[in-house]
Protein backbone atom coordinates (compact mmCIF):
# COMPACT_ATOMS: atom_id res chain seq x y z
CA UNK A 1 0.00 0.00 0.00
CA UNK A 2 1.65 3.19 -1.15
CA UNK A 3 1.77 6.53 1.02
CA UNK A 4 0.97 9.88 -0.01
CA UNK A 5 3.46 10.92 2.49
CA UNK A 6 3.68 12.03 5.67
CA UNK A 7 1.83 15.43 6.71
CA UNK A 8 4.43 18.34 7.56
CA UNK A 9 3.86 20.25 10.43
CA UNK A 10 4.81 24.20 10.12
CA UNK A 11 8.61 25.28 9.67
CA UNK A 12 9.77 25.74 13.12
CA UNK A 13 7.52 23.16 14.98
CA UNK A 14 9.43 20.17 16.18
CA UNK A 15 8.24 16.73 15.03
CA UNK A 16 10.56 14.79 17.26
CA UNK A 17 12.30 14.44 20.61
CA UNK A 18 15.30 12.33 21.58
CA UNK A 19 14.99 10.60 24.86
CA UNK A 20 17.91 10.67 27.79
CA UNK A 21 18.46 6.93 26.50
CA UNK A 22 19.25 8.28 22.80
CA UNK A 23 16.16 7.69 20.97
CA UNK A 24 14.57 9.85 18.51
CA UNK A 25 10.79 9.89 19.22
CA UNK A 26 9.19 11.20 16.03
CA UNK A 27 5.27 12.03 15.68
CA UNK A 28 3.82 12.86 12.47
CA UNK A 29 0.61 11.86 10.13
CA UNK A 30 0.26 9.81 7.69
CA UNK A 31 -2.30 9.65 4.95
CA UNK A 32 -3.06 6.05 2.94
CA UNK A 33 -4.85 6.79 -0.28
CA UNK A 34 -6.76 3.64 -1.11
CA UNK A 35 -10.00 4.18 -3.49
CA UNK A 36 -12.69 6.04 -2.09
CA UNK A 37 -11.99 6.42 1.53
CA UNK A 38 -8.66 7.83 2.56
CA UNK A 39 -7.19 6.70 5.71
CA UNK A 40 -5.61 9.25 8.57
CA UNK A 41 -3.35 8.13 11.38
CA UNK A 42 -0.76 9.51 13.32
CA UNK A 43 2.30 7.87 13.00
CA UNK A 44 4.75 7.37 15.92
CA UNK A 45 8.01 6.35 15.52
CA UNK A 46 10.29 5.09 18.10
CA UNK A 47 13.94 4.75 16.44
CA UNK A 48 16.68 2.58 17.66
CA UNK A 49 18.59 3.13 20.64
CA UNK A 50 22.55 4.42 21.30
CA UNK A 51 23.05 0.67 20.10
CA UNK A 52 22.02 -0.23 17.65
CA UNK A 53 18.91 -2.10 18.44
CA UNK A 54 16.04 -1.40 16.73
CA UNK A 55 12.75 0.71 17.02
CA UNK A 56 9.32 0.00 17.03
CA UNK A 57 6.23 2.38 15.28
CA UNK A 58 2.41 2.30 15.71
CA UNK A 59 -0.14 4.23 13.66
CA UNK A 60 -2.90 5.36 15.65
CA UNK A 61 -6.08 7.16 14.69
CA UNK A 62 -6.94 10.45 16.16
CA UNK A 63 -8.87 9.31 19.10
CA UNK A 64 -6.30 6.73 20.47
CA UNK A 65 -3.45 9.54 20.01
CA UNK A 66 -5.52 11.84 22.53
CA UNK A 67 -6.21 8.98 24.79
CA UNK A 68 -1.58 8.22 24.74
CA UNK A 69 -1.58 12.21 25.76
CA UNK A 70 -4.02 12.12 28.37
CA UNK A 71 -1.72 8.82 29.67
CA UNK A 72 1.30 10.26 29.34
CA UNK A 73 0.61 13.45 30.83
CA UNK A 74 -1.35 11.57 34.02
CA UNK A 75 1.90 9.80 34.43
CA UNK A 76 4.42 12.85 33.77
CA UNK A 77 2.31 14.54 37.11
CA UNK A 78 2.35 11.85 38.86
CA UNK A 79 6.47 11.86 37.92
CA UNK A 80 7.01 15.10 39.06
CA UNK A 81 5.04 15.15 42.12
CA UNK A 82 6.52 12.46 43.30
CA UNK A 83 3.09 10.33 43.75
CA UNK A 84 3.01 6.52 42.81
CA UNK A 85 0.36 5.54 41.07
CA UNK A 86 0.61 1.69 41.93
CA UNK A 87 1.67 0.39 38.37
CA UNK A 88 5.10 -1.07 36.80
CA UNK A 89 6.60 0.19 33.82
Amino acid sequence: MATSGPDRRPAGESDSLVTACGRRISVHGLRLPPVGRPIRRIALDVGRDQGGEPGVWAALTAEEARTLAHLLLAQATLTESGTEDGSQV
